[in-house]
């Protein structure tokens, strides 16, 4: 395991799971403690990483490194970090592929949520035209707690207290979460090589908190809107505050809760994730784990 308050741990007989959750690791090493991702899946002859960094949308890192070394040494490569899909997906499926390993990727969008899994096992001959969701718990929540009358700081104190939020919550504001998964969405799923920077990208801090909830006192209510659709071999990807009618289900989400409705050609398909925590995020990843070891 490694991690901002332990370090590198590693040791090839394993870790008793009791020990690290109460933070005693082994009394004895062999040899210094790793220094790097590389040395340390080497120390302890992993065959599968979870990798769970900080998002970083602009570059993908270190993410994309830490799962570059564990295929390189022959690792399973399972993520929750959306950096790596938006900007090295090709590279790394590739190299996947090369080393006949498995990159995962289920938790980086809707958490546990069957998204990437869903195609195409579950909807062979299928084309996806585009998807529109609501995609990102923490201004769902902001949103939600200032029509309720409290201010942009305290809804933004109660989703930072409930563990949505990041202590500095400007990528979640900004847009720049849900921009990322769009563009992952887009890149996995529509085959369309998008970068991050051609997702039309607008947060809510321009809303002010008399709109937000004057206009839910006339049934109507904003959400952070994620959309794609198809144009030819490329995708229009917009991720903006929507005015949505009551009557729409986007605008019946509550809290941490998020939707997504996938445009077949065939048909229409909605999932909805309600009010998901943390584990919704470890059972996407524990899901990976499964489908890497069966497969």
């Amino acid at each position: 395991m490694a991690t901002r308050r332990a370090g590198w741990v590693a040791h090839p007989d394993g870790l008793n799971p009791i020990a690290v959750l109460t933070a005693h690791f082994p009394a004895h090493w062999l040899g210094a403690s790793p220094k790097n991702v590389r040395e340390w899946l080497e120390r302890a002859r992993a065959d599968i990483l979870f990798e769970a960094s900080s998002l970083d949308a602009k570059t993908g890192q270190p993410a994309i490194d830490h799962l570059k070394a564990a295929l390189e040494l022959g690792a399973h490569a399972i993520t929750a970090n959306k950096g790596p899909i938006v900007h090295a997906y090709a590279e790394l499926t590739a190299l996947a592929h090369e080393k006949g390993r498995k990159l995962m990727h289920e938790a980086t969008v809707m958490d546990g949520a069957p998204i990437f899994s869903l195609f195409p096992m579950g909807l062979p001959a299928t084309d996806l035209r585009g998807f529109c969701g609501v995609l990102n718990s923490t201004t769902n929540v902001v949103l939600t707690e200032i029509e309720k009358g409290r201010s942009l700081e305290e809804a933004l104190r109660r989703a930072q207290a409930i563990g949505v939020a990041e202590t500095d919550p400007s990528a979640d504001l900004d847009g720049w979460d849900a921009a990322v998964k769009v563009a992952a969405l887009t890149i996995v799923l529509m085959g369309v090589p998008i970068q991050l920077d051609q997702v039309k990208r607008t947060g809510i801090r321009e809303l002010s908190e008399e709109k937000i909830r004057s206009v839910r006192a006339a049934g109507m209510r904003y959400k952070l809107v994620c959309l794609a659709e198809r144009r030819g071999d490329t995708a229009d990807c917009t991720v903006q505050p929507e005015l949505l009618l009551a009557s729409d289900p986007l605008a019946n989400l509550e809290g941490t809760s998020s939707a997504i409705r996938f445009d077949l050609d065939v048909f229409s398909l909605s999932l909805v994730e309600h009010n998901p925590g943390i584990e919704a995020t470890a059972y996407g990843m524990l899901a990976d784990f499964v489908r890497a070891v069966q497969s």
